[in-house]
């Protein structure tokens, strides 16, 4: 089920920005065009850069204190703060 939506997401994506903005999903496919050509697509470049990080960051935060993910981890005793020894 995993791919079939990570797959529906690709495809919105690809219809929506594609042909608007002429989006990238590769960001080394950026890059290289943008070494080559210098100017406005190179001083846009850090975006490639930082938004995933930001983006990674802020669903981490989320799934961790928004969704409670790790309160049912496997392995978890829930309850009690004690070291494993």
């Amino acid at each position: 089920m995993a791919g079939l939506v990570i797959g529906l997401t690709l495809v919105a994506i690809i219809l929506m920005g594609g042909t608007t903005t002429g989006i990238s999903l590769n960001p080394a496919r950026s890059i290289g065009p943008a070494l080559l050509m210098g100017g406005t697509a190179l001083s846009q470049l850090w975006l490639y850069f930082l938004a995933p990080l930001l983006g990674g960051t802020l669903a981490a935060l989320v799934a961790k204190y928004v969704l409670d993910t790790e309160a049912g981890a496997p392995g978890m005793e829930q309850g009690k703060d004690e070291a494993i020894t």
